[in-house]
């Protein structure tokens, strides 16, 4: 278990030692692991207080795999499995079931120094690929740009890569982070610095979000589809969830626990 997942085990009361009644077991996505998912299981066990979780917040492919190696009851994913994934899964007689539980938009964060306000889908290409590697070339600023992306195990990582970038390969001279909330962290103390986040942290003090093709990241423009960078967000279980884990879908999906969903950043469901 990493520093990350015990630190959000403590945050939640959640002892590992205590002789609990039932136990949770979550893994995947840190955009959905790190604030979204902790908070609604906090107000699940309001309810619930003899439940205890486990929540891994390591990225979607570790989500989506441990569905399929039989290692969690819930695997986050902030992007849809892949056909080999499904096919593994398939193999070992998993029946990965998709929930859709809040929606997204992308959000490309700079410092909030840079004079750049919006670019469009191209100049995001061009930057992320390395194709262009100084401010001066997209716009009234100069300074070689500094490219943060997410690692290779996450699912904002293939999805940016999809839907910004023509799946081309991300710059050489990126620099992968962990999460969310380290990317939002580097933006903001480096002035020629570049980087995309979920909404849930696009607060974070030191960066602004830029427009794209003049659309920024809202729930308007996230349900209406005309901000490029939208996407669902999932749970995946083996076959339809019974039991504990399929109480606590319920609960994401109940008002209440999308109440939480949109409190944190996320677009709810409609």
């Amino acid at each position: 278990m990493t520093m990350k997942n015990l630190l959000i085990a403590f945050m939640l009361g959640f002892a590992f030692t205590l002789q609990a009644s039932e136990k949770l077991v979550i893994k995947g996505s840190d955009t959905l692991g790190a604030k979204m998912v902790p908070q609604i299981a906090e107000a699940f066990r309001a309810a619930h207080p003899g439940v205890v979780f486990e929540i891994a917040a390591e990225g979607s492919t570790t989500g989506i795999t441990a569905i399929i190696d039989g290692t969690a009851d819930i695997g986050m994913s902030s992007r849809a499995a892949r056909p080999g994934e499904i096919t593994a899964a398939r193999a070992k007689g998993v029946n990965m079931e998709a929930i859709t539980v809040s929606y997204d938009g992308l959000a490309v964060i700079v410092n909030e120094s840079n004079p750049i306000s919006d670019l469009n889908l191209r100049q995001i290409q061009q930057i992320f690929t390395g194709d262009v590697a100084d401010w001066s070339t997209v716009g009234p600023f100069s300074g070689r740009i500094s490219i943060y992306t997410r690692n290779t195990s996450s699912g904002t990582y293939q999805d940016f890569k999809n839907l910004a970038m023509r799946r081309r390969d991300y710059a050489p001279s990126s620099q992968k982070m962990a999460g969310n909330e380290q990317i939002a962290a580097e933006v903001a103390t480096n002035p020629t610095g570049i980087g995309y986040v979920g909404l849930a942290y696009i607060h974070t003090p030191g960066v602004k979000v830029v427009s794209i093709n003049g659309k920024l990241p809202s729930p308007q423009t996230v349900n209406d589809k005309s901000y490029p960078l939208a996407r669902p967000n999932f749970f995946y279980t083996n076959g339809q969830a019974s039991g504990l884990a399929g109480e606590f879908i319920d609960f994401v999906l109940s008002p209440e626990g999308q109440k939480i969903v949109e409190s944190v950043g996320f677009i709810p469901l409609q």
